[in-house]
């Protein structure tokens, strides 16, 4: 009996033990970055002023499954030029396709509200920045869409998944849009996209590429702080401006709110609200429409 207890006294110290030795140490408060998408923001052009649709175009709001991003910069005032503020985020690149491209294969993809990018506060330069730039590189999302005759004998409505890739220039190797693997092994310029689904229990994809300047890329500050065309870096005002100090005690959360009010444009060849990609129906844009960074 004795040599009982004094083995359930060794446990219980080997548990403290241990319990101890696998708490991690405590993390300095951080600045963190997710992404959420709004159908109901504001939908503007490529300067920033609200835009309306076009009496031939049609629109949808896309279901966004992910988002990833390759360059994030937080910059004081509306004069700060492009590269020139705190930059904080830079994603791998490559030359594996030629000229230096994003790498598809090292880029973090979140979901709406899961954290994309984080770091220690005290590494940042104190100050107040008044502007967030962000260069958008990858999104996937689902659509709506219908076939009909004459391309299809009966009218079919379905929803497929589209990947688009809307950086400067990426390095793909092979992705999947959903469940379909699509080898490229090449360099993609902004506006590259895949888009699969599934019809009557058979895949099917296709992909494409956008023309130059299709992909909507809201930056107000165009007079005073212009972004190379292709690059997609995407500018907006913080909701309050962004204080940091280096002493802050717990982290801030930055909620980068996308609009996505119909974002995937199309021009419309049937004159009906349907995207029908079998009876002319062509995609015009797949950009974001504007972007409120909300400090939390």
């Amino acid at each position: 009996m004795k040599s009982l207890k004094f083995l359930s006294l060794l446990g219980v110290v080997f548990i403290a033990l241990t319990s101890c030795e696998e708490t991690p140490p405590p993390q300095d408060p951080r600045l963190v970055f997710k992404f959420t998408f709004d159908s109901t923001q504001a939908r503007l052009d490529n300067i920033g002023n609200p835009s309306s649709m076009p009496a031939n175009h049609r629109g949808q709001h896309p279901q966004f499954n992910q988002m990833s991003a390759h360059y994030i910069e937080l910059a004081p005032t509306a004069t700060t030029a492009l590269g020139t503020g705190e930059i904080l985020y830079l994603a791998p690149s490559t030359t594996a396709g030629g000229p230096t491209a994003i790498d598809f294969s090292q880029g973090v993809k979140v979901g709406a509200n899961q954290e994309f990018f984080s770091m220690a506060l005290k590494d940042i330069a104190p100050g107040t920045y008044d502007w967030l730039r962000i260069s958008l590189a990858y999104q996937n999302y689902d659509i709506q869409y219908r076939i009909g005759p004459p391309a299809f004998p009966s009218t079919y409505d379905g929803v497929g998944t589209t990947a688009s890739f809307i950086g400067f220039n990426t390095y793909i190797g092979t992705y999947n849009i959903n469940t379909q693997p699509i080898t490229v092994n090449d360099d993609k310029l902004q506006g590259y996209w895949g888009f699969e689904t599934t019809i009557l229990g058979t895949p099917y994809t296709v992909t494409g590429q956008a023309p130059p300047g299709a992909t909507t890329v809201p930056n107000p500050l165009f007079a005073t702080s212009p972004i190379p065309a292709g690059s997609c870096v995407v500018t907006a005002a913080f909701s309050a401006p962004l204080t940091i100090t280096g002493n802050e005690t717990q982290d801030i959360v930055i909620n980068v709110s996308l609009s996505i009010n119909n974002s995937f444009e199309w021009i419309e060849s049937g004159g009906n609200n349907y995207y029908e990609p079998l009876n002319g129906d062509t995609v015009i844009d797949m950009g974001v429409r504007g972007m409120i960074p909300y400090v939390q």
